[in-house]
């Protein structure tokens, strides 16, 4: 499925009845259900007082990263620097948090709220360099959204 195509179903999962936190699970549960190479979709959420992030909803395999400080791995690299980060090869980057061995790729969109980034879209691949500048579009698009809940 396209990206076009999926984007009135992010705003139909925002606009539903659904609990804030079921309807993060539903986007991330889309998100992974159709597009191949998105095999752990989350979010992560900021707390600025402890300067660390915090495992929201999220589908793929179970993960141990739930608290992230800020400046670490590069969900924590996102949460200071305010801006999108694709890599391409995670081997290829020294301050990766490893999360799995399957991982080879991994992109972080902030999420903005009246111009505060509290959190982020995490996605992690099994493939080896899989996202695109329409990957990071899609998925600033995603974050719109999701920032209409808060």
């Amino acid at each position: 499925m396209t990206f076009d195509a999926l984007q009135p179903q992010v705003t139909e999962i925002v606009n539903s009845s659904a609990t804030r936190d079921e309807k993060l699970l539903n986007i991330c549960q889309l998100l992974q259900d159709n597009i191949s190479y998105y095999n752990w979709v989350g979010f992560y959420f900021a707390n600025h007082e402890a300067r660390t992030l915090h495992l929201g909803p999220y589908v793929g395999a179970e993960t141990d990263h739930t608290v992230i400080p800020f400046g670490k791995g590069i969900c924590g690299q996102v949460a200071e620097s305010n801006a999108n980060f694709v890599v391409p090869d995670v081997s290829a980057q020294d301050n990766y948090i490893a999360c799995s061995f399957t991982v080879k790729s991994e992109i972080v969109v902030p999420l903005f709220v009246n111009g505060v980034n509290i959190g982020q879209i995490d996605i992690d691949s099994h493939v080896i360099d899989p996202f695109t500048e329409a990957d990071e579009r899609f998925l600033e698009f995603v974050t719109g959204e999701v920032a209409k809940l808060y």
